[in-house]
């Protein structure tokens, strides 16, 4: 059986993909940065990884 290290983000439009060792956990889901698991307050636009403008 495999062990899952590496999901999506759980912010919907974002692509990143997280390690889950690193990755910040907000109810029970993974997100790839502060911005996307606070749901990306007002003004809060992409995740500042290359190539990814998620919120």
């Amino acid at each position: 059986m495999a062990t899952v290290t590496q999901m999506k983000c759980a912010c919907p439009s974002c692509l990143c993909i997280v390690t889950l060792s690193e990755a910040i956990m907000k109810d029970e889901q993974y997100y790839c940065c502060q911005a996307c698991a606070d749901g990306h307050p007002t003004g809060s636009k992409g995740c500042g990884h290359t190539g990814c403008g998620c919120g």
